[in-house]
């Protein structure tokens, strides 16, 4: 891996102004002293991305998909190196961290070739009398240059998300990383340089949170790709409403049980997929499972069943892979979903299991007879917390999942084909995944959200279309 103390400038490695520490989620030790750009360095990379631009947008596309099919490659090559990297910044258990190295590879791999895929549109002119002769060429280019914004969560393959459609498009990025885990970008950044892209069409500037309004209101970066929380998200829309912004916000992700998943198998493969997914990243997900409705006829057996699987999940060290769930990102965080638990029992839900925090590390958690205004029902968790209710038949259900203000992917399990149907038409999410957790994202699909979620798609080719614009081109005087 690169010196930490150094970071991307247009695509070179450069020593920062300052420096701060990154810390082990897991026991606090530090893992590596990572380099802080001055005000003078950032400016230098957005001229940079600003100034190649042009030269970017008009590589051959072979150019382009070569360079994301030479990252997804070394992703894949280097693929444990990099994993560990995400354990130890992240806290996420290496089985899920090998997990995110393969998509990130996978996502690079998707840039590459919808790289070459990226074409245009013919539109035949002489359907009226005015128009013939004419034949309309509708393509897709760049906005401009990109500033991508990621989390901790995902801190290789959500940067993937941003990097991999942007260059496809040839469109350069400046990519921020989320201060506590800045080390696998930084890595990233090492197998870009290993590529013919030209300098200045990407930065990785691992600058502090305060920096981040600068960046927004530059004017050489029209659009903003941002990754996390709500406010966050809100407020750069609010402060650039003449620029391009993507926003992934998250959500409170909910499962239907329908009455027709009876079966003992059915319900014992949905409680172990509900109990996974709430806290296969100690609940860090933005469709983790948080919420979930069961109808009343099979309520029972399946809280029986969600209890006994979350009681198989071993948690510890993260690096350990026989670890099923890790630390959240630190103790601040912990404490503040301990604080949410509590004030739901306080309230008059029940805890069923878990709600016990050493340092950042909180036990898996499953609360029953929540009310339906405490904050683990209606804000985003982002902790390792079930919340089980029951209700009654589909319409009940669909009308509590909806009952949000968020709205990015929600679960059914089902076998009716006419439920599933009906859950895709009157679900107020982004995504509807039927016979599974809301957790599922293949990372060539469109991905994002209504209300709170956020506005814009991302999947790469979503992402592509989303970052670019159409322009037209009328040929004139020809022989149709």
């Amino acid at each position: 891996m690169p010196d930490p103390t150094q970071f991307w400038l247009a695509g070179r490695l450069t020593a920062g102004a300052s420096t701060f520490t990154v810390r082990s989620p897991y026991d606090g030790k530090i893992l590596a002293t990572v380099a802080e750009p001055g005000a003078d360095q950032v400016e230098l990379a957005v001229a940079a991305a600003a100034s190649v631009a042009p030269q970017l947008s008009a590589l051959p596309a072979h150019v382009r998909a070569s360079a994301l099919a030479h990252v997804s490659k070394e992703i894949a090559r280097r693929g444990d190196e990099l994993a560990r990297i995400i354990t130890s910044e992240s806290g996420k258990p290496l089985t899920w961290a090998r997990a995110e190295v393969a998509r990130a590879s996978s996502t690079f791999r998707w840039g590459a070739e919808e790289a070459r895929r990226f074409a245009g549109e013919l539109t035949r002119l002489d359907t009226d009398p005015t128009g013939e002769g004419r034949l309309a060429l509708t393509r897709r280019f760049p906005r401009g240059p990109v500033l991508g914004i990621t989390p901790f969560n995902f801190p290789l393959n959500l940067v993937a998300h941003k990097v991999a459609p942007a260059l496809a498009i040839g469109a350069p990025i400046i990519i921020k990383p989320a201060p506590r885990t800045p080390l696998s970008a930084l890595f990233l950044g090492e197998l870009l340089a290993g590529t013919d892209l030209p300098e200045g069409s990407w930065s990785v500037l691992t600058v502090p949170n305060d920096a981040v309004g600068a960046l927004v209101a530059d004017p050489r970066l029209p659009v903003v790709s941002f990754t996390g929380s709500g406010p966050v998200g809100w407020s750069i829309r609010d402060a650039v409403p003449r620029k391009h912004v993507v926003l992934e916000l998250g959500g409170n992700g909910a499962v239907l049980v329908a009455p027709d998943f009876r079966a003992a198998d059915d319900l014992a493969r949905a409680a172990g997929r509900i109990a996974l997914f709430a806290n296969y990243q100690a609940g860090q997900s933005c469709i983790a499972v948080q919420r979930v409705y069961a109808d009343r006829s099979v309520y029972d057996e399946l809280l029986d069943q969600v209890v006994k699987a979350v009681g198989a999940l071993r948690d510890g060290d993260p690096a350990d892979p026989a670890t099923d769930v890790g630390p959240l990102i630190d103790v601040a965080a912990a404490q503040r979903v301990e604080a949410w638990i509590g004030e739901a029992v306080a309230a008059g839900a029940t805890l069923v299991c878990g709600g016990t925090r050493t340092g950042a590390n909180l036990a898996p958690t499953v609360l029953t007879d929540v009310p339906a205004d405490a904050r683990v029902v209606q804000e985003e968790v982002f902790g390792p917390v079930i919340v089980l209710s029951p209700v009654d038949g589909l319409d009940d259900g669909f009308a509590r999942i909806n009952d949000s203000a968020f709205g990015l992917q929600a679960g059914v399990f089902t076998h009716d084909l006419a439920t599933a149907f009906r859950a895709h038409r009157e679900l107020a999410v982004g995504g509807v995944v039927v016979g599974d957790v809301p957790s599922y994202r293949a990372d060539q699909m469109p991905y994002g959200g209504t209300k709170g979620s956020g506005i814009g798609r991302e999947g790469v080719r979503s992402a592509m279309t989303d970052l670019s614009e159409e322009r037209v081109l009328v040929l004139t005087g020809l022989d149709l």
